[in-house]
């Protein structure tokens, strides 16, 4: 494999007119590498390195790289000079949002905008004009987008956050600056799989709602233990507010219905993102229709404001819909396929690990898999930090690269296996991860 050349030319040049040379810092990784082409469940570098790809757009390309159907209906619909129309409703939002509808169990309307951030966004909005009230609480390593609300507490240190604790919460460790404080003060930071700590902060302050991921995907692949949603399910009923899931990325990776089908418990409000449109920029807000109708709230001082003149832009929908009607065909059997590689992998995973002279976890939700370095499957994002190896997983992710797999060079990050690969890519993964592990 060629070294890194071109890449590091690249960001050097793009950091004279852009900031860290990447306009998502998110992006910027150590290697540094420039990727020119996708194609299916392959990458390729600027300077000609091809790779396995697991990192999939941070999960959104989930029929992977440049699918041909989602691609023609794009092509379609620039065809037909539907780009920009800036008034009015048009013919494909309302077949997307019908779409949704019929999929998503909670899902009795929708809004849509062109990010997950956003979408959430407006998801508080919402519930703090439902409920009048103003403080939310969020998970510990949870990722709900960029917006001063829920910018906090992301992979962070132990000294950032201090050590376990229940019930209590914990100190909001801000992603950024220029957080306002009378913002950090209504956010309440517990731990994933800890109703103790919940029922804590619903008892201390007046809570708008619950935003979670029901499945905690951006640290890895941390599952909920047996009745913790349904928990926050009647913890919200009995407080009287909302409970949120962020399915930016659990959405439609894992089934047509979002994770919220697979564990039973409806939320009050749901955000989607990434694989819904195949990674083509959209988000989604659905809901109950009492809820979502606030947007159009007869009463002024209720009404909650949405705007965005790319809001459900033509091309990005026409991909959306192309998405849900290959998700929904019988033909492709999508679900089938991915998990069939997922489990697979998982196996393959497992009969190598168990070779290695340190404890491994191999956790997987279909078509989502991650490598934690300890010996039990992790329940929140402490016990994560106090147990897995960071400095292995880091070695271990970079070595794989030098080999052709790409999963993000950093800890704990999910893997994704899209649509695309084949049981091939599957077979020369877990060759190419042998050879790494006598390496190491």
């Amino acid at each position: 494999m060629q070294e890194n050349l071109k890449s590091a030319a690249i960001l050097q040049n793009n950091e004279q007119w852009i900031p860290g040379g990447v306009v998502s810092l998110n992006r910027k990784t150590e290697p540094n590498i420039c990727f020119v082409k996708g194609q299916g469940s392959r990458v390729v570098d600027a300077d000609g390195n091809e790779y396995i790809d697991y990192q999939a757009g941070f999960a959104a390309s989930f029929f992977g790289h440049n699918d041909e159907d989602i691609n023609e209906a794009v092509k379609r619909t620039l065809s037909e000079s539907q780009v920009l129309m800036g008034a009015g409703p048009t013919l494909l939002e309302g077949a997307f949002a019908k779409m949704f509808c019929e999929s998503v169990p909670s899902a009795e309307s929708i809004q849509i905008t062109t990010t997950g951030s956003e979408a959430t966004y407006h998801a508080i909005r919402i519930a703090r004009a439902v409920t009048k009230r103003d403080h939310v609480v969020v998970m510990q390593g949870g990722y709900n987008g960029w917006h001063n609300d829920v910018a906090c507490n992301v992979i962070s240190k132990l000294e950032d956050v201090g050590g376990h604790v229940s019930p209590g919460e914990y100190p909001f460790d801000s992603l950024s600056a220029g957080v306002p404080k009378s913002h950090s003060d209504l956010v309440h930071v517990v731990n994933y799989n800890d109703l103790d700590s919940i029922n804590y902060i619903l008892e201390k302050y007046d809570v708008a709602c619950i935003l979670l991921e029901p499945l905690l995907q951006n640290i890895g692949i941390v599952k909920p233990q047996a009745g913790y949603l349904e928990g926050l399910r009647e913890l919200s009923d009995k407080n009287g507010c909302l409970l949120i899931f962020d399915e930016v990325k659990t959405g439609f990776r894992h089934a047509l219905g979002g994770y919220q089908s697979i564990c039973g418990v409806t939320p009050d409000l749901s955000t989607f993102g990434k694989a819904v449109a195949n990674g083509y920029p959209l988000g989604v807000i659905a809901g109950k229709k009492k809820y979502m109708d606030y947007f159009v709230h007869p009463d002024k001082e209720n009404r909650v404001l949405i705007a965005g003149t790319y809001n459900a832009f033509p091309l990005t929908t026409a991909a959306a819909i192309a998405t849900l009607e290959k998700l929904k065909s019988p033909v492709h059997k999508v679900y089938e396929h991915v998990e069939k590689l997922g489990a697979a992998l998982e196996k393959g995973y497992q009969e190598i690990f168990s070779k290695l002279d340190r404890p491994v976890y191999v956790a997987r939700q279909g078509s989502a898999f991650c490598v934690y370095f300890m010996g039990h499957e992790p329940i929140n994002f402490h016990d994560v930090l106090l147990n897995h190896d960071f400095d292995f997983d880091a070695r271990y992710r970079k070595e794989l690269i030098k080999g052709g797999v790409y999963n993000f060079p950093a800890p704990i990050k999910q893997g994704s296996i899209s649509f695309a690969h084949t049981m091939q890519d599957i077979e020369q993964t877990l060759e190419v991860t042998a050879q790494v592990l006598k390496q190491l």
